[in-house]
């Protein structure tokens, strides 16, 4: 037992003056340890008020940091969203170009299917000489289109063309100009000038296969036309041999080849799939081939001018005789080397107010000449 328990249980039989000292023991006991607490106290409030402070700036710290943080994350999100705006405008571009191309290919797919239903010509046209061999055509707007290079030539009155054996002869009567035909007493002055033609130099095509028609050749030469023709309709009309109702034929006579136009569209192919038919003409059968119509447009033509070489217009002629008289007086003049002429191959002669118009023929002695 300790001293303090002791007193407290003899402090009754104590003194006041003994109990008023132990109560003031005690008071400073309590005393000395209110001090240690305060102490103690204030020791923990200074070590708080330095944390605060360091958690404080540690807070700044953070925050600063935080921001910068952000700072650097915005600009990186920014530079991503650019990156991704760019990503996205290219994406654009090639989808535009993908479908560019896809529509290119399925316009190249069209073409391709088209091209094996056609036969595509485009061809240059060479160039050629040609000449006047003394036809012509009635009225001054005769028109006609042929691959055979023949020009039609509208003549005016008092005019005339005469055309010469050699070019050197033709040429020596330009290179003249003017040039005095003798008429018996009295005489005419007549002016030689070139002939000049604007001709197409280069000719290129489109062509479609037709759907309704066709194009039937080999055809018997033996036969007459109007025989060929109702034979060809009526072979073609039967749906035994492949045919349908049939509109229209036409004989095209440069290439000795029948047109067949038929009412439906789908009649048309399958017999140019098969190709040869044999039609019966009565007496014998014949076998006829058939191929696709092509219908075609020019696309592109070049022109380029052309001289006839051995042809020279004369113009100036008054109409002072019969037609037939001057036009051999004006051959008789030409002719003679002495009046710086040569043979003379064909010459016409069209009188004042009258109109006529000169066919030109390719000038080439293997090919035929046709009016």
């Amino acid at each position: 037992m300790s001293t303090e328990d002791f007193c407290e249980l003899d402090c009754e039989s104590l003194g006041p003056l003994d109990n008023v000292q132990m109560e003031l023991n005690k008071c400073k006991k309590t005393y000395k340890a209110l001090l240690n607490e305060q102490k103690i106290l204030r020791d923990g409030i200074d070590n708080n008020k330095e944390f605060a402070k360091k958690f404080r700036e540690r807070a700044e710290e953070q925050k600063e940091s935080n921001e910068n943080e952000n700072k650097k994350r915005s600009k990186k999100i920014q530079s991503e969203k650019e990156k991704c705006r760019a990503i996205e405008s290219h994406n654009t571009k090639q989808r535009m170009e993908i479908l560019k191309i896809k529509e290119e290919l399925q316009s190249l797919d069209n073409k391709n299917s088209s091209l094996k239903k056609q036969t595509e010509i485009s061809t240059a046209v060479p160039e050629r000489k040609v000449v006047f061999e003394g036809k012509t055509k009635n009225g001054a707007h005769a028109t006609s289109f042929d691959v055979k290079s023949q020009i039609v030539y509208p003549m005016e009155g008092g005019t005339a063309l005469i055309t010469f054996e050699e070019e050197d002869v033709a040429q020596n009567i330009l290179s003249q100009q003017k040039h005095l035909v003798a008429l018996g007493e009295c005489g005419i002055t007549v002016q030689a000038k070139p002939i000049q033609f604007l001709v197409p130099g280069y000719v290129e095509m489109e062509t479609q296969v037709c759907s309704h028609r066709i194009l039937v050749s080999n055809l018997p030469i033996e036969e007459p036309e109007e025989r060929i023709l109702d034979k060809l309709d009526i072979h073609f009309s039967r749906k035994r041999n492949g045919g349908g109702e049939v509109e229209e034929t036409d004989m095209l006579h440069d290439s000795k080849t029948v047109v067949i136009t038929f009412v439906e569209d789908n009649v048309a192919k399958p017999l140019t799939d098969k190709q040869e038919h044999e039609v019966d003409f009565g007496k014998r059968k014949y076998k006829v081939k058939v191929t696709p119509f092509l219908n075609g447009k020019i696309s592109e033509m070049k022109i380029s001018n052309s001289v006839c070489m051995r042809t020279v217009l004369l113009t100036g002629i008054p109409d002072i005789m019969d037609k037939d008289n001057l036009q051999d007086n004006l051959e008789i003049h030409f002719q003679k080397t002495s009046n710086g002429g040569g043979e003379v191959e064909a010459i016409i002669y069209n009188p004042l107010g009258q109109t006529s118009t000169a066919v030109f023929d390719e000038d080439s002695p293997k090919d035929s000449q046709t009016e």
